[in-house]
């Protein structure tokens, strides 16, 4: 009962402040559009750029393997982003001291600190699956070409994102003590974790060196899964176009299919490290919040003094 009144009060806490809502609400629908007004035809070029001379693909199937692209990417970074700004709530309770309230109170740490962290999950969960919601309708518009499977695993895949993203912010956020330092914290995210999870531009594009590299990171295998299951149906059809071979190199190319040191990652692997990365996150957090040896600063006792 405690961990849902404390999951409640957050939750409370955080859709109560309408600016902070909104900015994070808005934040991945800007992010979007601006993916789609300079970063379409990035994708829509690289995709004809390597099709063979003369070939022609229908502008509908160009538009949902970039749309593909392009949402993936979105709800790639807007899961870690979004879960930066809504820990928002562990930070003010520090700077109202409200933290050292709970600290002293008959409230285990371990269920304190699982309170904040189901509490941020939950909102970010909200607002990416909106934000996955109005992609879903732009590939309606633009080209439809996922199966009801694909729609099932991007939904999964969003979550477990969403869940890793929560466990990174709240292992960061519990050491600050400020908003102006978990604003500039979220400002580094949003602006670098595009490119270490292969958002952004391709992992395979990169130099072998700083690919290799990324590919101990979790967050890029979850990418990865995002970039097949919402692309994967565009690529299959246009390998109906042209041949299998064709296909797996579009694949290859464009992070569908990752590589470890030049061995090939089986889907079941990408989901496999992304929930051993959850439960390391998770665990080492609950095991500083609830960590023996560290000093419980009790809050002065001011006694009323006689007249």
């Amino acid at each position: 009962m405690k961990l849902i009144h404390l999951i409640r009060r957050n939750c409370k806490l955080y859709f109560k402040d309408k600016a902070l809502f909104f900015s994070s609400l808005i934040a991945p629908l800007i992010l979007f559009f601006l993916f789609v007004a300079f970063l379409g035809d990035v994708y829509r070029d690289s995709l004809t750029g390597i099709l063979p001379e003369g070939a022609e693909v229908p502008k509908r199937l160009v538009e949902g393997f970039a749309g593909g692209w392009l949402i993936s990417s979105l709800l790639a970074v807007s899961a870690v982003s979004i879960a930066f700004t809504a820990n928002m709530v562990m930070v003010q309770d520090k700077v109202t001291d409200r933290f050292s309230d709970f600290a002293v109170s008959p409230v285990p740490q371990s269920t304190l600190a699982l309170g904040y962290y189901i509490s941020t999950a939950l909102v970010t969960a909200v607002i990416c699956l909106l934000a996955l919601a109005v992609g879903l309708v732009y590939l309606a518009i633009v080209g439809w070409y996922l199966s009801f499977a694909d729609v099932l695993f991007t939904i999964l895949d969003t979550l477990l994102l969403v869940l890793f993203g929560t466990a990174l912010s709240s292992v960061v956020c519990y050491f600050l003590k400020s908003q102006g330092g978990i604003t500039a914290v979220e400002v580094i995210v949003s602006a670098a974790y595009g490119f270490l999870c292969g958002a952004y531009m391709p992992i395979s594009s990169l130099a072998k060196g700083i690919a290799d590299t990324l590919s101990f990171l979790p967050g890029t295998y979850g990418t990865a899964l995002l970039h097949e299951h919402l692309m994967g149906g565009a690529t299959d059809e246009i390998g109906t176009l042209f041949s299998g071979e064709f296909a797996d190199g579009i694949r290859e190319g464009f992070d569908c299919k990752l590589f470890f040191f030049g061995n090939a990652v089986p889907e079941w692997t990408c989901f496999l490290v992304l929930v051993c990365a959850i439960a390391v996150l998770v665990g080492a957090y609950v095991l500083i919040c609830a960590a023996p040896w560290k000093k419980r600063k009790k809050k002065p006792v001011t006694v009323a003094q006689p007249n």
